[in-house]
């Protein structure tokens, strides 16, 4: 037989973050997942990888300027910007990330090229840059990071301690992207990035690269991107959690809530998360007032490929489009 066969329905799952999104952002919020699911899905329904496609949709949030990660990126203590980001395969569970870079127009793609061409699975600041130098990935002044939004953003909160709480229970602030997804191999990888919490000190690491933290992906349970405060998930290590509850027999559904609801009562973090296993099974949970999030694909209770792009920010309010 001639050709690849194809034994699963695609699935993209895309966040924008999760915190209190005033009402003035939800559109431009929605849109931006909406429209990085829709890129995501085009890899997928063409036959291509999930690891391109979550690199794909991650890219196209990185590049509004309404989420926090690439362009839009929040402001550290000094006025800068560090950006940090991960992608992991399923099928391998190779492993690429950056941490503290600078410059670097799309951070996720970074991540992939270490993920592709590095020993190693994490590169910091100058030799994540050179990686990205090595392989023409494409470069911008630091101004082309910096938004007015991010600027008033610091003005409002000059102490890390003040944006923790800002970020996560005030109208001001915006939070981690990422993307899962599920090809038609029947492969899992996942994709986070983020530019980390307005006036955080120089050269704080976020959870977004943190293997197990910010993101996972194996074949054998789950792939997640979290969201939220990021000491908070490194303490618990929120995608792994999410993941060892899928291996001892949790939906995606389930074990994401119930993983988020113990991050809460063991270290007092809020945030979200999303997640998607080799059945085309979706966990969307958050705990926060708001999440953006996107999906297409897979299919629905009632075995019906999906046709339609599902997308929210609040937990009852799901809209949907015709693909």
């Amino acid at each position: 037989m001639n050709g690849v066969v194809k034994t699963h329905q695609p699935v993209i799952v895309v966040h924008g973050g999760a915190w209190k999104i005033p009402d003035h952002m939800i559109t431009d919020s929605e849109q931006g997942a909406k429209l990085a699911a829709l890129e995501g899905y085009k890899v997928l329904k063409s036959g291509g990888s999930c690891i391109d496609a979550v690199v794909k949709a991650v890219s196209s949030l990185e590049d509004n300027p309404a989420f926090d990660a690439g362009r839009g990126s929040v402001l550290n203590e000094a006025g800068g910007v560090e950006m940090h980001a991960l992608v992991m395969r399923g099928d391998t569970c190779d492993v690429g990330g950056v941490l503290c870079i600078q410059h670097a127009r799309n951070p996720v793609q970074v991540a992939r090229i270490i993920l592709d061409e590095s020993p190693h699975c994490l590169l910091a600041g100058e030799a994540g840059l050179k990686m990205a130098r090595k392989h023409n990935l494409p470069e911008e002044n630091i101004d082309y990071f910096i938004t007015d939004h991010v600027k008033e953003e610091l003005k409002n909160f000059d102490k890390y301690t003040q944006a923790v709480d800002g970020l996560f229970n005030t109208n001001t602030g915006h939070d981690t992207v990422g993307a899962v997804a599920l090809d038609c191999h029947g492969n899992l990888a996942c994709a986070t990035s983020t530019g980390g919490i307005t006036a955080q000190q120089v050269g704080r690491v976020s959870d977004s690269p943190i293997v197990g933290s910010g993101g996972y992906a194996d074949n054998e349970s789950v792939a997640v991107s979290t969201t939220g405060h990021g000491e908070s998930i490194m303490k618990v290590n929120l995608a792994k959690t999410i993941a060892c509850y899928v291996e001892a027999g949790l939906a995606p559904k389930e074990a994401t809530a119930k993983a988020l609801k113990k991050m809460n009562s063991r270290v007092g973090g809020s945030g979200g998360a999303i997640s998607v296993d080799t059945r085309g099974r979706v966990g969307v949970h958050f705990t926060t007032e708001r999440m953006t999030w996107a999906k297409i694909g897979g299919s629905d209770v009632n075995g019906v490929v999906g046709k339609f792009v599902e997308f929210g920010c609040d937990a009852t309010n799901v809209k949907k489009e015709s693909v």
